[in-house]
Order: C-alpha cells, then sequence, then structure tokens
C-alpha cells in the first residue's frame, strides 16, 4: 500500500513540475526581454547623440551671443566714426572758408603793399635827385622784393619818421596775415590727415562687419541644420520609446499569463493530490503522513556608496599690462576718439591711446588725465630706449595718418597689442607687412 501511494505521488509531483516549466513561456519572454535589452542600448545612443547636439546648440547659440554683441558694437562705432567724419569735413569747409578769406586779404594788403612800394621808389628818387641820404637810398633800390625791402627799410636808421611808421604796419600787418595763413593750413592738414584716417576706418570696419555677418549666417544655417538633427534623434528617441513600452507591456501580460498558469496548476495539482490522498486513505485505511519541507533563504542587501572628493579651480593668474588687454580681443571695436568714458570702456569702445591708458591703469599705472591723453602725451609718458632693448610693457609708435599717429603695448615676439581700426583690440605683427613699414622705431618704456 506504501508504494502505491508513493507511486501516485511522484506522479502527481511530476504532473505539477511538468506544469510549471512552460518552456514555452520562458523562451518568449527571454526573445522579448533581449529586444527590449537592444532597445534600450539604442535609445542609449540616440539620447547621448541628441545630448551632444543639445551641448552643440548651446556652444553655437553662446558663440552667436558674442558675434551679436560684437555687430552690435561695431555697428556703434561705425555711426560713432561717421559723426566724426561729417564733423571732420564740416571743420575743413570752415577753416577752407577762413584760409580762402585770408587768402583774398592777402591778396588785397600786397596790392596796397605794391602801391607804397611804388610811393616809397618816388620818394627814394625824390631823394636822389635832392642829394638825399646815401644809406636810405641804397637801402630802397637795392633790394630784391617788396619783402626784402620792407626788412632792409626798417633797419635804416636814419629813416624819415613818416616812413618808418607805413614800414613798421605794413610789416606788422604782413607778419599777422602769414602767421595765421601758416596756422590755418596747419589745421587744415591735420584735419585733412584725420579725416583720411576716418574714411579707412569707416570702409575697414564695414568689411568686418560684412565678414561678422557672414559668420553669423554661418551659425545660423548651423544651428538649424544641429536642430533638424536633433528633432530627428528625439523622434527616433520616441519611436524607440514607444517599441520599448510595448515590449515592456507585453512582458508583463505574458508573465501575469504565466504567473495564471501557474496558479491553476498549482490548484490542480493540490485538488489532485487530495483527491489521491483520500484515495490512498480508503485505500489503505490508515492515516497517511505528509511532510513538507521548505527553506527560505534571505540575503543581506548590498550598499555601495561612491564618494567624489570636491575639486577647486585653481586660483587666477594675475595679469600685467601685456595681458590685461586679452579679454578685449573680439569683443571691442575702435571709435577715434573713443574709450575716455566708463560707458565707452563697458561696452569696449576704444581708439588707440585710450586702450593703452586703461591697459595700464589695470596694473596701477595712472598715465595722466584720461579725457587728455593722445599719442604725444604717452610718448612723452616715459623714457625712451632704442627699439634694439625693446622688451614687453614697452609702448611702440606708428606713422600712420601723421607722425606717431598710433600707439601700442609690445608683447614680445615682434607684436604688439593694440587699438587697431580695422579690427578692434588685437595683437599685431610688427616684424612684417603693414606694420613693420609704419614703425617709426620710437620706443617708450614706462
Amino acid at each position: 500500500m506504501k508504494k502505491k501511494m508513493l507511486l501516485l505521488n511522484t506522479t502527481v509531483l511530476l504532473g505539477l513540475g511538468g506544469v510549471l516549466s512552460t518552456p514555452a513561456y520562458a523562451s518568449t519572454i527571454q526573445d522579448m526581454e533581449s529586444q527590449k535589452s537592444q532597445i534600450q542600448n539604442q535609445r542609449q545612443d540616440v539620447q547621448s547623440n541628441i545630448k551632444a547636439a543639445s551641448d552643440e546648440l548651446t556652444s553655437l547659440q553662446a558663440e552667436q551671443d558674442q558675434m551679436k554683441a560684437q555687430l552690435e558694437r561695431l555697428t556703434i562705432a561705425e555711426e560713432e566714426n561717421n559723426k566724426k567724419a561729417q564733423k571732420t569735413e564740416a571743420d575743413i569747409k570752415e577753416t577752407s572758408k577762413q584760409v580762402e578769406q585770408l587768402e583774398k586779404e592777402i591778396k588785397l594788403l600786397q596790392e596796397k603793399l605794391e602801391k607804397r612800394n611804388d610811393i616809397l621808389k618816388d620818394r627814394a628818387r625824390s631823394l636822389q635827385e635832392s642829394g638825399g641820404n646815401v644809406e636810405y637810398l641804397q637801402v630802397l633800390l637795392g633790394s630784391s622784393s617788396f619783402s626784402d625791402f620792407v626788412d632792409r627799410a626798417l633797419a635804416v636808421s636814419t629813416i624819415v619818421d613818416a616812413d618808418r611808421g607805413i614800414l613798421k604796419e605794413t610789416k606788422n600787418m604782413q607778419d599777422e596775415l602769414k602767421t595765421k595763413q601758416a596756422d590755418v593750413k596747419s589745421k587744415l592738414a591735420s584735419l585733412e590727415d584725420m579725416k583720411a584716417e576716418l574714411d579707412e576706418m569707416t570702409v575697414q570696419l564695414a568689411a568686418q562687419k560684412k565678414q561678422k555677418d557672414a559668420l553669423a549666417k554661418e551659425l545660423k544655417d548651423k544651428e538649424a541644420k544641429n536642430e533638424e538633427l536633433k528633432a530627428s534623434l528625439q523622434a527616433k528617441d520616441s519611436s524607440l520609446a514607444n517599441e520599448q513600452s510595448t515590449l515592456e507591456q507585453n512582458i508583463k501580460d505574458q508573465k501575469a499569463a504565466e504567473e495564471a498558469a501557474r496558479k491553476a496548476a498549482e490548484q490542480a495539482a493540490k485538488e489532485a493530490a487530495k483527491k489521491a490522498a483520500e484515495q490512498a486513505q480508503k485505500a489503505a485505511a490508515a492515516p497517511a503522513e505528509k511532510a513538507d519541507s521548505s527553506s527560505a533563504k534571505a540575503e543581506a542587501p548590498k550598499a555601495s556608496s561612491n564618494d567624489v572628493a570636491p575639486t577647486s579651480a585653481p586660483a587666477p593668474k594675475a595679469s600685467n599690462v601685456v595681458t590685461v588687454g586679452n579679454r578685449w580681443i573680439g569683443n571691442s571695436a575702435y571709435v577715434f576718439g573713443g574709450g575716455r568714458s566708463q560707458s565707452d570702456i563697458s561696452r569696449g569702445l576704444f581708439d588707440c591711446s585710450s586702450f593703452v591708458h586703461w591697459a595700464y591703469s589695470q596694473v596701477g599705472v595712472n598715465l595722466g588725465p584720461l579725457g587728455s591723453v593722445s599719442t604725444e602725451t604717452l610718448k612723452h609718458a616715459g623714457t625712451q630706449v632704442s627699439s634694439s632693448q625693446m622688451q614687453p610693457g614697452d609702448l611702440v609708435f606708428f606713422d600712420t595718418y601723421k607722425k606717431d599717429g598710433h600707439v601700442g603695448i609690445y608683447v614680445g615676439g615682434g607684436k604688439f597689442i593694440g587699438a587697431q581700426s580695422s579690427t578692434g583690440v588685437a595683437i599685431a605683427n610688427m616684424s612684417s607687412g603693414y606694420w613693420k613699414q609704419k614703425f617709426n622705431g620710437r620706443v617708450v618704456r614706462i
């Protein structure tokens, strides 16, 4: 009887084991889990590309913002320089009128002097005929020009008072007009030089603005392509996410079906075991002993932690006059007469001398009042040294639109930093090309 009962129990357990094994379910879930893993890997790659595209867009946006700020500076610089050019043209016209008026006055004066010359010559003849002063006659008759005649006549001590008065008045008027004419012509030449520089600068700024506009367009096109790529990647990621979600739901449904089948099998096994036990009890007419054993395992949770030590950025290195201006490279524009107010400095608007003044002020050196700084004041601000002894930090001068018309700070290696009309603050090569031709050898050590 006991053998029969053992055989029955074994049969029931084997049947239960066969039901619970469900190899078809396991194979289907395994395939879906594998597909899910592949999709997750694909999503990781796509999301990594999305992040790279987002980072690139952020970088492009920052670059574009910087470019827009520079374009705004160039626009301001161009407007200011155009205003100064217009003012200079107006000053040139006014000065030209003054010169023209003076030339008319000089011409009238010369006509008057010629008449006086005739009068004095007549007086000289009269003196000669009447046996007058020989020294006076020699002066009057031996002069090579009317101007020479006036100078000679004034030197004669025996000249009559009437003639001396006329000559002195004529001489004073002549000297005054010559002085005014020289001053006005000098001013006119300076204004013409200034206008030439402003015209050249306006052309250079226009070319630079055109270049910046082209670069801004390139950045915008690149940004659009990156946005398109990002959108495509996001669409792919969304599609993969839907696939993953569908698989996860299928896996969940499959596991639920498996669990339901398992419970049904368990229930059927229990009922079969119960019926078998009852039949065995009736057959054996003896109580059956049933032993169940169970074991439980518990795993202690594992915990891991990763501690990352905080990092600190290195302390900034102190700048000097050679490098302090680097912050304005690509972030400044040249304005003739600019950089003499905090507003201009804050916007990066300099001319050559105001930039040098600002750079030295950053390292604690005062080069005089900011409002009146110029290349003329700077070339007398320190000690003149030979160009063969030039070292970083020295001021270097160039003959551009005038003598010593441009100044910069030598940085070494045949280069200098300064506010250039074509680029704003930039490092330029003075050992070849344009700046080599313009360098006049003047070096000032502060």
